[in-house]
């Protein structure tokens, strides 16, 4: 085409300019990641790994852990110093906007200690704090050297940093007490070094006062890691051994494996083999988070890095495995440790809406890519349709799951009550663990077979202000607890360890607490194995039909308190009809509460004169012989709106 106009050819022209102005644009970023790349590359190779240092940081929600992150990657240069670097190792909405780490994250920073002129190579895995994540977080755990024991200056020690000093203690790390937020005019900083070698018997002389916010004395923090915290025992030269510590999901990579190299290397391209579902993979991208991720050559002993294997299914992914080279594992024994995730909290979820099920099964196997520990089961019910039984670690792992389903996707559901985990032991040996109300046996019928009915408690850890003892003791006995242990804390604060039903805990328990203690209670727990129990299933009935949906399974003292809430909160939602509607709690046989909803009725006498009493009686006992007929043959039809609205409240 000839391109006589003037202004075709210079248009011509202008656009062959910016299109190869775009293409050199993009040349010239591709070169510099390229070589920013090679040069990490080539300055960790030349570390040895005597210069390794692997650590985590513990602490309790809102410590200040996460800014201490921030501070330490701009420190070592991994981001630039400035005000956009906020929670750069948080990269979930969720985890923003609740201020608490779902899913453990790493990053690898190079140091020049000055002091010898040595690079080292220092891996920080940052690892979720409650105890919903806590398989998470022993596997994280189990890739480090040592942590960073942080403790609020204004806050002292609280629950969760208790629960998990206990972990990192018994998993051998050295532990660096920190002591933030010094900035604070409510700080005191003796008082917290004081709480510090109270409960953790660790010198008040280890301890580092700074302030993660404005980045006082937090260059203190990296030489006393050099110092005092081991380096890896691995050896290059042994043959590979790598433990799993995390996986995700990624649209264009498949899944994405966080693994901590125990022993000798992985370079890319190299045949894996895993210990516990002995399926081959290939390494077909391997490289460290800095923080992102950067494809290096090799990984070797000592670091914690990521592995691109080929791994369709995000299933086969199992937290705590153990890789070989496929070839060379004979002799070799798995790393300890590995265990499956298993639920504590059970829920029935179904979309509020019927007709989105098939987009919202989508949505739900999409998000279970990214939560290996989350059960996922397609369930129906009658009064609510085809749904998800789901399991999960807790009840604020369920919370995020929720709430990431809502953010992420926009999807609508409706949880049923959360349930847990019971076990009914038979006389024959037999052992059946309950997740979902309805597969609960009748007692009636079987109680000559059941040797006992169990159900699942956890020790609570508590940390409370004096004042506040008396009203969270008797939260605690109401709850069916039973006190373990009572500490007087130096900041003016108690200790409290009970032992609670996880049913009661998962029931709002941590709210409650929050509300007797004007906010300033905290709470952790952990496993406290299975107890025997006096156990009921009970049903909500309408018009004698049970609704599977409104059906629980709760201790034989909470039937009746439980029984009168649910038959008049029930009520408020259900429609009146043309004939008597009785809404019953039942557990086996035994009608525990009732209400009752009057029939509709219509005014058959409005046209009658006065004086006709005769017409007047015939008319009203030909209606009451009516209602009889309606509410013998009739069904009450109950909407799904119902159930949403009573669940919801019941929340």
């Amino acid at each position: 085409m000839i391109l006589r106009c003037g202004w075709r050819r210079r248009l011509f022209s202008t656009a062959c300019r910016l299109k190869t102005t775009k293409t050199l644009e993009e040349k010239r970023i591709a070169l510099n990641k390229e070589n920013f790349r090679l040069s990490v590359q080539d300055r960790i190779n030349r570390i040895p790994i005597e210069n390794y240092r692997n650590f985590s940081i513990v602490a309790h929600v809102d410590h200040g852990k996460l800014t201490l992150s921030d501070r330490l990657l701009e420190l070592t240069g991994v981001i630039q110093p400035g005000s956009k670097n906020k929670q750069v190792l948080d990269r979930l909405e969720v985890e923003r906007e609740r201020g608490i780490t779902v899913k453990a994250q790493t990053c690898s920073m190079i140091y020049h200690n000055p002091q010898n002129q040595q690079d080292y190579l220092l891996h920080l895995v940052d690892t979720p704090g409650h105890v919903d994540f806590r398989a998470e977080v022993s596997r994280s755990y189990a890739s480090c050297g040592g942590a960073l024991l942080l403790v609020d200056a204004s806050q002292g020690v609280q629950a969760q940093t208790v629960a998990n000093f206990y972990l990192a203690y018994s998993m051998g790390l050295k532990l660096i007490p920190i002591i933030n937020k010094i900035d604070m005019d409510a700080a005191d900083i003796p008082k917290a070094m004081d709480q510090v070698e109270l409960t953790f018997e660790l010198p008040r002389e280890d301890c580092i006062p700074v302030s993660a916010k404005t980045g006082l004395n937090v260059e203190k923090i990296i030489p006393s890691i050099i110092e005092k915290i081991p380096s890896p025992a691995g050896k290059v030269d042994h043959p590979m051994k790598a433990l799993l510590v995390d996986s995700w999901y990624d649209s264009y990579l498949g899944v994405v494996m966080l693994v901590h190299v125990v022993d000798g290397s992985i370079k890319k391209g190299m045949k894996l083999l895993s210990a516990h579902s002995n399926k081959r993979y290939e390494a077909k991208e391997v490289g460290i988070m800095y923080p992102h991720m950067i494809p290096m050559d090799s990984i070797k002993a000592g670091q914690v890095g990521y592995i691109v294997p080929g791994m369709k299914d995000a299933r086969e992914a199992l937290i705590g495995d153990t890789f070989f080279q496929q070839g060379k594992s004979e002799g070799l024994e798995p790393l300890p440790g590995f265990e499956e995730p298993k639920p504590m909290v059970f829920v029935g979820a179904f979309p509020a809406d019927g007709t989105e099920f098939k987009v919202m099964d989508d949505h739900m196997n999409n998000l279970v890519l990214n939560d290996r520990s989350v059960t996922l089961e397609k369930e129906t019910s009658n009064a609510l349709g085809l749904g998800w039984r789901l399991g999960f670690l807790g009840s604020l792992h369920a919370s995020v799951f929720q709430e990431r389903l809502e953010k992420e996707y926009g999807a609508k559901i409706i949880l049923t009550s959360p349930t847990v985990p019971y076990k009914i032991l038979y006389k024959d040996g037999k052992e059946l663990t309950i997740t979902n109300p309805s597969e609960f046996p009748d007692i009636n019928n079987e109680k000559q077979k059941i040797e006992a009915l169990m159900e699942p408690f956890v020790m609570a850890i508590m940390t409370i202000p004096e004042e506040y003892i008396g009203v969270v003791m008797s939260l605690c006995e109401n709850n069916r607890g039973i006190q373990k242990e009572f500490e007087y804390l130096t900041t003016g604060q108690v200790l409290l360890k009970y032992e609670i039903p996880l049913a009661h805990l998962v029931e709002d328990f941590f709210g409650k607490l929050k509300g007797c203690t004007k906010g300033y209670g905290s709470l952790d727990y952990e496993d406290g194995g299975y107890k025997k129990a006096s156990i009921v299933k009970m049903e909500l009935c309408v018009n004698g039909v049970p609704q599977d949906a409104l059906t629980q399974i709760m201790h034989k003292s909470q039937i009746m308190e439980r029984g009168k809430a649910n038959v008049v909160r029930f009520k408020e939602f259900l429609r009146f009809q043309l004939f008597e509607v009785a809404i019953q709690a039942r557990v086996g046989n035994k009608i525990i509460a009732r209400e009752t909803i009057k029939a509709k009725r219509k005014d058959v006498t409005q046209k009658l004169h006065a004086a006709d009493i005769s017409r007047r009686k015939k008319l009203l006992e030909r209606q009451k012989e009516g209602k009889k007929q309606m509410r013998a043959s009739g069904r009450v039809s109950i909407g799904h709106e119902t159930f949403q609205a009573f669940l919801r409240k019941n929340e």
